[in-house]
């Protein structure tokens, strides 16, 4: 009883704490609903503005929704006895193989995709349509859904029957075996994702020949930075929202635009962004990701490894003895009730990048000023929160807030020129 009500405390507190926050970024939003904070006067346009409160106000009640929803079906699931119950009829039918195993262990993921579909559409059909994003098609929509499912089957269940073959064929060490294989196959996926995976969902052009594609070669010969190719994604075909990034290591690293990026944005504004994201690279970040990543990963099968050979785990949730494969799925479904009040320093540190890379894109170019319009061009077409309440940001963001890296670059713009 005391581990069952231990989680019942872990949900409740997380509940809270998301409602709390959210509530907060509400009214710190409702705030200036009517009129903007003086450090935004005439840098926004205000028709944009406020239709930036709206849509956050229209995605802070989807997000309280969603807060309270899958703390429900996460607690049917978990104290309901499902689990065991669906493990012992397959394997009841089955048998008890590595393979059936790990079958289990999909179905549970099909079957708890489920639930959050209707949620899904109604903010692609109707929320996303309403502020202008949408235009993925009912097709489209049910296409990507049935791509991620099939390529989520086709890498996950061998994945998954190697991870459990481990635990019988390397004993207690498995866990550290699992680490190994896990860190080759994120490895793997980074050389594979941009190659085929992604071209699975999007359609990837290279950018056309122009003087576009010849300030972006030059800016990256001036910064030293190594990339394969440099290509343009359709992303409009689902959403207006834009974007750009890099994938892919060493050789195989290439930039991706987003089309509807390059459709918005003049080419200065363009080369900007892109000397963003190379400075995550040639600030180390990329490489400082992986190895966080990496430590994580460790971490988290050492604990796996510890959590399986206790006995008491098992009877409290009605699993027989040596049950591993239902129970992986209790700790991977529950896991993130723990790891939930560790998203602040995960995103501090994300934070810090990108006000080091938004400082090496000043230097790259020389001037603060196309980032800066570039950042305020995505902050209006995405209509992004403008005043987020800072312990909301604090909590969730990645990235500092459009007004942060604004003051920044411009402060560190003006003592650059001092």
């Amino acid at each position: 009883m005391l581990i069952l009500g231990s989680l019942v405390a872990l949900i409740l507190a997380r509940v809270a704490a998301q409602l709390w926050l959210n509530a907060l970024n509400v009214n710190e939003a409702s705030r200036w609903a009517s009129e903007a904070p003086s450090w935004l006067a005439g840098a926004i346009e205000e028709d944009r503005r406020r239709k930036s409160v709206d849509y956050t106000l229209a995605r802070a009640k989807v997000s309280a929704f969603d807060i309270v929803y899958d703390a429900a079906i996460l607690s049917v699931v978990v104290f309901s006895g499902l689990l065991p119950r669906l493990y012992s009829a397959i394997t009841g039918t089955l048998g008890t193989s590595v393979w059936v195993s790990a079958a289990y262990v999909v179905v549970v993921g099909i079957v708890l995709s489920i639930p959050g579909l209707p949620l899904d559409a109604w903010v692609q059909f109707r929320l996303e349509e309403r502020f202008g994003f949408n235009r993925t098609t009912v097709r489209l929509w049910i296409v990507d859904r049935i791509k991620g499912l099939v390529l989520g089957i086709v890498i996950g269940y061998p994945l998954l029957c190697v991870v459990l073959g481990l635990i019988q064929w390397t004993g207690r060490m498995w866990w550290l075996w699992g680490f190994v294989v896990m860190v080759a196959f994120q490895l793997v996926m980074l050389v594979l994702f941009p190659k085929v995976i992604l071209p699975m969902f999007n359609k990837l052009e290279p950018l056309p020949d122009g003087s576009l594609k010849q300030r972006l070669i030059a800016l990256a010969g001036r910064c030293g930075f190594q990339v394969s190719a440099i290509q343009v994604m359709d992303g409009s075909k689902r959403s207006t929202h834009s974007n750009a990034f890099f994938t892919g290591l060493g050789r195989f690293r290439r930039i991706v635009l987003f089309d509807t990026l390059i459709a918005s944005m003049t080419e200065e504004q363009i080369e900007a962004v892109l000397a963003h994201e190379i400075g995550h690279s040639k600030k180390g970040h990329v490489i400082k990701g992986l190895i966080l990543s990496i430590l994580v990963t460790l971490v988290g099968f050492g604990v796996l490894g510890l959590l399986v050979e206790r006995p008491w785990l098992y009877d409290a949730f009605g699993f027989a003895p040596g049950q591993v494969a239902p129970l992986l799925v209790l700790i991977g479904l529950t896991s993130g009730l723990a790891t939930f009040w560790l998203t602040p320093l995960g995103n501090a540190i994300s934070r810090k990048h990108e006000y080091e890379a938004d400082a090496y894109a000043r230097q790259a170019v020389g001037t603060p000023t196309p980032l800066v319009e570039a950042l305020t061009r995505l902050a209006e077409s995405n209509l992004s929160n403008l005043t987020p309440h800072p312990w909301y940001s604090g909590f969730y963001y990645s990235h500092p807030t459009w007004v942060e890296r604004r003051a920044a670059l411009l402060r560190e713009g003006a003592v650059s020129r001092a």
